[in-house]
């Protein structure tokens, strides 16, 4: 009976904890969210006059909304250790970054890692499932210039149409520099057991934590965004100005992102929100390959990709294996990086929210009266 007990005790804490989490996100969003919204809606002539600023000033506030996700999965444990390639260094260079997908908690554990990683969130470009488009988030990456992509064969060939014509709307006029996408187009368990038919078909590599990747978005990314030389490579100068008037350099990187959670068990949204699985640490190791390495042409660029994924399905296995990632060339042994996250710079956003939130509604409340 006394386990008994003490086992309901404890289920009611985590049920507790979990309620009163959801509250403290809920209000969380409805405060943040319309306030992002109601900044940028009193910037628009900012926007007419001095469009980089405005962005300067969008990235900014979009860097602090992400770093309130962040937060919610920080302050029950849940952290990051980095591995491989430091990526600090080329923060300010225009990358394109590759990343195995498991679950939606891959977008929150991106959003945490990469807040200390200089401006990079704030010149960020996403490329998710449309479904996002639909979650809380989904308005504050609309007008931050994100793509929301169909999946399907129906909708492949118009989603590419699609992506070149964002990219060549958004991508430069907003001055962004790193363009985060997921090439294997879905979760694993949703897409592991196709891939591993299709290799079988085509005698590719069979591949149990990841699956193969697809070539449109990244194909269409690199032609976009990068000159494409005779040889079949891209080429480190586009030609295009950016906002001040300088040429850009285009893309200088290919950043290969490989996420590992213990016990291969993916960490989703909704542990994010009710913070029900006890701490955590998620494992991130980063391989940098220049730009000029990188082939442009379908082909080439297939086999280039999934050889990125055979990488990443020998360094997933280490892990599970060993709970380490194995060492970079050259080197005997592995050196992980705790990621962390100042609390009272956390604190200083969630207050600066939660005023913003409260002044916008004194304001809509006073027009209200006024006007009714």
């Amino acid at each position: 009976m006394a386990q008994l007990l003490d086992g309901a005790g404890r289920l009611g804490w985590v049920l507790l904890r979990a309620l009163l989490r959801f509250v403290f996100m809920f209000i969380n969003n409805c405060v943040a969210i319309p306030s992002y919204c109601f900044y940028l809606l009193l910037l628009q002539p900012l926007r007419i006059w001095d469009s980089s600023a405005f962005w300067h000033i969008e990235g900014v506030m979009f860097k602090w909304l992400l770093a309130m996700v962040s937060s919610w999965g920080w302050i029950a444990g849940y952290t990051v250790t980095e591995w491989g390639d430091d990526v600090r260094p080329i923060s300010e260079e225009e990358a394109m970054v590759i990343v195995n997908h498991q679950s939606t908690g891959d977008v929150c554990t991106l959003m945490m890692c990469l807040q200390d990683k200089g401006m990079v969130v704030r010149k960020m470009m996403w490329l998710m499932d449309h479904v996002f488009k639909y979650t809380n988030f989904g308005l504050v990456s609309l007008i931050h210039g994100d793509f929301f992509i169909r999946q399907g064969k129906a909708h492949r060939d118009k989603q590419l149409v699609y992506l070149k014509d964002h990219l060549d709307k958004y991508y430069h006029s907003r001055d962004r520099k790193w363009i985060v996408l997921f090439p294997e187009g879905g979760f694993l368990r949703k897409r592991r057991e196709t891939s591993q038919l299709f290799a079988k078909k085509h005698s590719l590599p069979h591949l149990t934590h990841v699956t193969l990747p697809r070539l449109g978005a990244t194909h269409v990314i690199l032609k976009t965004l990068s000159a494409q030389l005779e040889n079949g490579s891209v080429s480190s100068d586009t030609g295009i100005l950016n906002q001040t008037g300088t040429k850009r350099k285009g893309l200088q990187w290919v950043i290969d992102v490989t996420i590992a959670y213990p016990k291969a068990r993916p960490m989703d949204i909704q542990t994010w929100i009710f913070g029900y699985r006890p701490p955590t640490i998620t494992h991130v190791h980063y391989r940098m390959y220049p730009i000029k390495e990188v082939p442009v042409e379908a082909e080439a660029l297939t086999d280039w990709l999934y050889r990125r994924f055979v990488e990443k399905e020998e360094l997933l296995a280490q892990f599970y294996d060993t709970g380490a990632f194995p060492p970079p060339e050259g080197h005997k042994e592995a050196v992980s990086r705790p990621m962390t996250l100042d609390i009272v710079w956390l604190g200083a956003i969630q207050a600066f929210a939660f005023v913003s939130g409260y002044m916008w509604y004194s304001v809509l409340q006073y027009l209200y009266c006024y006007l009714f």
